[in-house]
């Protein structure tokens, strides 16, 4: 895919294949599930603590496990059947699911610590589950068509991230605990089944050599491209100090004072507007200036939670996270295009968890970062210090990193 590339572009490339249309009904259930468990440990664990750092240490209980093994989960999806492995760690999920369920059937837990352990059970699965689901989409449509699907499941995700979000919030606060977690289970299960009637095509170049050698071989690969090295760290100090998620409860209860509803409604804001670029990234062509486009959303994603943290009116503040999620959508659509193009298929599993280890460590442990920065600085001066970091982080990436502020056009590099 170049400047010059001929022909007219095609929107619903990826989408003409039946094989990543299944994909993505399965991996859209899955966030969905994952989203909805989300919001409503979120608020169970403030209502029982009502402190942040518990919150941050919801994020930190799934993290420690997850980045300690992801890299061994892309071992794994370069070396087994991306498909079986996808589904054994969806399994994982699913008990967590059912255990939540079960917990909270009887009324609701007045200890936060089986949360924390359900979420670090959690981080086993998604370390596997992450690099597994993410290379087996390149099984499923031609090389050529890899920018659209990537376009495409950013899409997905994001239409995930208002259902999720929205649905845990309405099934908390309407049917309690128990509705919000046996929906979560029936979308683990719908997942699951999406994910096994694939047919992925087979790999031509199994991995060579034991796990040390491979491991080293996927992150020399990351490390040697700098292009890709500078939006997977750009991402990953930017969601991990600009971003405060975790802290949505705090703001919904203690600020705005909206509820579970409206804690789902804050949740939700962000992938409103994801949708709405994604969509447009999708019926567009390749855009040109990609690097510089990418610094430029991610800085004014930083701006837009520093004014979110001043806001005390319900509409302004959705209509800031709505800005944010359309900002962090473009991020996540051109480093997913890059990671895709620019790796190589026998790496893909090994690349796909050097990602995953960067979003790990930028979502739950920036969850974690957050609720500590809120029990020192208080609430608003932790949000607005995280957006400065963010215009910090890019100031640096573009000092550092000339090839991606230079990239222009993303085209596959053989």
């Amino acid at each position: 895919m170049t400047q010059a590339a001929s022909g007219p572009h095609d929107p619903y490339h990826a989408l003409r294949f039946a094989e990543y249309r299944r994909y993505l009904l399965g991996t859209c259930a899955m966030a969905i599930a994952s989203l909805i468990q989300s919001v409503v440990m979120g608020w169970q664990v403030y209502e029982i603590t009502h402190s942040a750092l518990s919150l941050g240490l919801v994020g930190l209980a799934e993290a420690l496990p997850c980045l300690g093994l992801t890299l061994v989960g892309g071992y794994a999806a370069d070396r087994m059947d991306r498909r079986s492995l996808a589904l054994l760690s969806l399994s994982v999920l699913l008990a967590g699911a059912v255990l939540l369920f079960l917990m909270n059937r009887n009324g609701p837990p007045t200890v936060a610590w089986p949360f924390y352990a359900i979420q670090a059970m959690a981080g086993v699965g998604r370390a596997f589950n992450r690099p597994a689901t993410q290379a087996l989409r390149t099984e499923l449509v031609p090389r050529e068509a890899f920018a659209n699907a990537a376009t495409w499941n950013s899409s997905v995700f994001q239409t995930a991230m208002v259902l999720g979000p929205a649905a845990g919030g309405l099934l908390y606060g309407f049917g309690g605990a128990p509705s919000a977690y046996g929906v979560e289970v029936a979308l683990l299960l719908l997942g699951g089944v999406a994910i096994f009637t694939l047919s992925p095509h087979p790999r031509l170049t199994p991995v060579q050599g034991g796990i040390s050698k491979s491991l080293k071989e996927g992150i020399a690969f990351v490390f040697s491209q700098q292009v890709l090295m500078g939006a997977m760290s750009l991402d990953l100090f930017a969601v991990l100090f600009g971003g405060a998620p975790a802290l949505l409860p705090m703001f919904a209860a203690d600020l705005l004072r909206v509820g579970p509803q409206g804690l789902g409604l804050l949740r939700a804001a962000p992938a409103v507007g994801s949708i709405l670029i994604s969509l447009t990234l999708a019926h567009r062509k390749p855009m040109a200036s990609a690097g510089r486009t990418l610094l430029v959303s991610v800085a004014l994603f930083g701006l837009c939670w520093i004014a979110f943290a001043f806001s005390t009116n319900l509409i302004l503040s959705l209509f800031l996270l709505a800005i944010s999620g359309a900002l962090d959508s473009v991020s996540v659509v051109l480093r997913q295009t890059l990671l895709q193009i620019r790796t190589p298929a026998a790496l893909m599993g090994r690349v796909s968890a050097v990602s995953s280890f960067f979003i790990t460590s930028s979502n739950e442990i920036g969850a974690f970062e957050s609720g500590v920065a809120a029990r020192l600085l208080g609430l608003i001066p932790s949000v607005v210090f995280g957006g400065l970091m963010t215009l910090g982080v890019v100031a640096m990436t573009t000092w550092k990193a000339p090839e991606l502020r230079k990239l222009k056009y993303l085209h596959p590099v053989e």
